[in-house]
């Protein structure tokens, strides 16, 4: 199986276009420590000629285009992308299928909660449904995608995107809002859990023994936000549990059997996407990768 990281930030990607924090200031620069990333996506094949996409990043385009095996093959519209699986609907994970309107035919899989929430907005209207299929993925039932990789969505505790917010918000709860995904080619397979609002002791029983694991890295420290000024929201407020502390990710997945770990999904305040950074040291010290775009894994 072969995995390609499209795109390794959260949502407004890194630099984000209004944004002078520490990190983007030194991106916007140039800096020789950080590297600019686009919104998080992932891509993986089994044979090399038929793609699954995760999460529909409103940056699609250009990862397509910074990623030849997703270029058109044929004469005419042609791509290799056979499917596409949202884990949310966060505007960062299905914004990109406006870009994916193009009279192509896709597989679109997503739990009910997510489709009813596309069905609902006019806009994804644009997607032709005679040749996009809409796939609900009911929790903990595997299902088999055109790519031939087979996937089993799982409830992780987040939150209802915040265009969906009421005044009451439930952190935390384990329903269709939000999902992690195993996926399988019948010999190997990996974990992609984007979003996660906190790690449980039946989270952390799932993810143990993953031959590799793509994992929530929004936010180093809880007061990440509030404390730069940007926003009065800490990381798990807005659904995320940070990397750092003794209820954060590196503490609470430690000692499990996964070889491979990989933070995506990373905040542009995150001080680990400066690669010189005494935080980006601890994280790789416990054994985690920061993710890049371009980034590319084989199992």
């Amino acid at each position: 199986m072969r995995i390609i990281v499209l795109g390794s930030a959260a949502g407004g990607g890194f630099p984000q276009w209004n944004c002078a924090c520490p990190n983007c200031r030194k991106a916007w620069a140039g800096g020789l420590d950080v590297r600019p990333r686009t919104q998080s996506s992932i891509a993986a094949t089994a044979d090399g000629v038929r793609w699954l996409v995760l999460n529909a990043s409103p940056d699609i385009r250009a990862q397509i285009q910074a990623t030849p095996a997703l270029h058109p093959r044929g004469e005419g519209r042609d791509s290799p992308i056979s499917d596409v699986l949202l884990t949310n609907g966060d505007v960062d994970h299905v914004a990109g299928l406006l870009t994916l309107r193009e009279r192509q035919p896709f597989a679109l899989h997503a739990t009910e909660a997510t489709l009813q929430i596309l069905r609902g907005d006019s806009i994804f209207g644009v997607l032709d449904r005679s040749l996009v299929e809409e796939q609900a993925m009911p929790l903990d039932a595997w299902i088999e995608t055109r790519s031939g990789l087979r996937v089993r969505a799982f409830a992780t505790p987040g939150k209802v995107p915040l265009y969906l917010e009421r005044d009451a918000v439930e952190i935390g709860a384990e329903t269709e809002s939000v999902v992690g995904v195993e996926v399988w080619d019948g010999r190997t397979g990996f974990f992609y859990v984007p979003g996660c609002a906190a790690v449980t002791p039946a989270l952390r029983d799932r993810l143990a023994g993953a031959p590799l694991l793509f994992f929530d890295g929004t936010a180093f420290t809880d007061d990440e936000m509030p404390r730069l000024g940007l926003s009065p929201k800490t990381a798990r407020r807005m659904g995320h549990v940070p990397m750092s502390g003794p209820e954060g990710s590196m503490a609470l997945l430690s000692g499990l059997d996964i070889p491979r770990r990989v933070y995506v999904h990373i905040n542009n305040t995150n001080p680990v996407l400066v690669e010189t950074s005494p935080e980006r040291a601890t994280v790789e010290a416990a054994g985690w990768t920061v993710a890049h775009d371009g980034m590319e894994f084989e199992l």
